[in-house]
């Protein structure tokens, strides 16, 4: 009789991976396919007791972490911003200062984009604000549709690269990375992304005026003060806040609580009442989204231990570190990865999968999390712009309606891409401008 062979840990941890793949292109949820073939690799390898023992201790680590609490913090400032109506007054504020630029009211969406991500850190949500307020003003003074809804779309992913940012804290959980360093990592990159976002429009619209007529507008110098009443109090928080982080006065727990503190005072002295503000919807919405993080990042943890007991991380590793190639080589094929994937998830699961792979290859190059943080960030913001899922893109047909169609977002990205891969380069040629602030604290 022949006899088989038991099947090795490496075989396991390949096997896992292809159907953690096949799992996602048929739909499954990403925090069950993670957490179901981390577990049941787990299983196959070393048993059923070892693999519970390994999700509860991942489990209880997750959600009694202190420092974990900063996700739930940033995600009540974000919504309590939206609804202390920051957004508006941005938008507001922003056109009566940069309006009459060629493509003005496009530089201005992407100036306040960037402003309103520092408060609220989510993508979906300042595309979703910004398509409302500012593409049908767009639009009413002819700017081309496409043009206008893929600079609101692009303008979106600021929010995950400038801090506060739930993902750059997502990134420092599954990396194991210093969250308060990673934080104040992301401040000179986002700035320098949104000029070069910012110039892109000015060029667009320079070399086709047709594309973003300019705004005929003037407003008085006492109109453009008066614009900013709101817009200073916000800058100043997230000022003190960034600042208490750079000079370790506080955790970035705590500062996450200080701007949910201080918009809550901002919405509630907005909206007049309690009722007003639904502060049992936003209190609602932020556990909803908090429950989905914890479990993406569950199931990212689990399924890096998976392919840590496996060899699979090791195996990948020799592979590109150890196998003769060049280090700009490695990089390619790591940036093409997320380029890939980020086609195909949202960012949350783009680095729970990812990371556990990428982040051993990338140190054992010699490369500092932190910077590699900041490049994974970007590369998730270029996939949430990019079909065929491109999410930032649905977001803003959805809240646009019949205003655009998604046809005319994606086609209209191109130069907007480009401007995302300068990004890239200057972070590969210049990595300090990650790691300067970082460095100084």
């Amino acid at each position: 009789m022949q006899r088989y062979m038991p099947m090795s840990d490496l075989a396991v941890g390949f096997i896992g991976i292809a159907l953690l793949l096949g799992s996602i292109l048929l739909g499954a949820p990403i925090m069950m396919a993670l957490t179901g073939v981390g577990f049941i690799g787990i299983v196959a390898m070393n048993g059923m007791l070892p693999a519970i023992s390994v999700l509860g201790t991942i489990y209880f680590s997750v959600v009694s972490s202190f420092h974990f609490s900063v996700i739930p913090m940033f995600l009540l400032m974000g919504f309590f911003a939206m609804r202390a109506g920051i957004g508006n007054d941005l938008f507001d504020a922003c056109t009566k200062w940069l309006g009459r630029l060629p493509g003005g009211l496009a530089v201005a969406s992407t100036g306040a984009a960037a402003a309103f991500g520092a408060a609220s850190g989510s993508s979906v949500g300042t595309a979703t604000l910004f398509t409302k307020l500012a593409l049908p003003e767009m639009i009413n003074r002819g700017y081309h549709r496409g043009f206008a809804a893929a600079s609101i779309a692009i303008a979106g992913t600021l929010a995950v690269l400038i801090p506060p940012s739930a993902l750059m804290v997502v990134y420092g959980i599954l990396t194991n990375a210093a969250i308060g360093k990673l934080l104040i990592a992301g401040i000179l990159p986002g700035i320098i992304f949104s000029i070069i976002l910012g110039a892109t429009v000015l060029t667009l619209a320079l070399t086709n005026p047709a594309r973003a007529p300019r705004d005929d507008r003037i407003y008085s110098w006492r109109e453009k003060m008066w614009a900013l009443r709101m817009v200073g109090p916000l800058f100043a928080v997230i000022a003190a806040m960034m600042g208490g982080l750079y000079a370790g006065v506080f955790t970035p727990t705590e500062a996450g609580a200080i701007g949910a503190l201080v918009t809550f005072i901002m919405a509630l002295l907005r909206q007049k009442s309690l009722r007003k503000l639904e502060l049992g919807k936003t209190l609602l919405e932020t556990v909803t989204l908090t429950a989905m993080i914890f479990a993406i990042i569950i199931g990212g943890l689990l399924f890096a231990r998976f392919l840590a007991l496996s060899g699979v991380s090791g195996f990948i590793q020799n592979i590109l570190v150890g196998g003769g190639l060049e280090v700009w080589m490695v990089v390619t094929i790591v940036t093409l990865v997320y380029l890939i994937l980020g086609m195909l998830m949202d960012a949350p699961s783009l680095l729970a999968i990812s990371l556990p792979i990428t982040h051993p290859v990338m140190m054992g190059l010699g490369f500092d999390p932190l910077w590699f943080g900041v490049y994974v960030i970007v590369l998730a913001e270029i996939g949430a712009v990019t079909p065929p899922v491109g999410i930032n893109c649905f977001v803003v047909k959805g809240a646009a309606g019949n205003l655009v169609r998604l046809e005319e977002i994606f086609s209209s990205l191109t130069p907007f891409i480009f401007a995302s891969f300068l990004m890239l380069a200057l972070l590969l040629i210049f990595p300090q401008i990650a790691l300067y602030l970082p460095q100084q604290m």
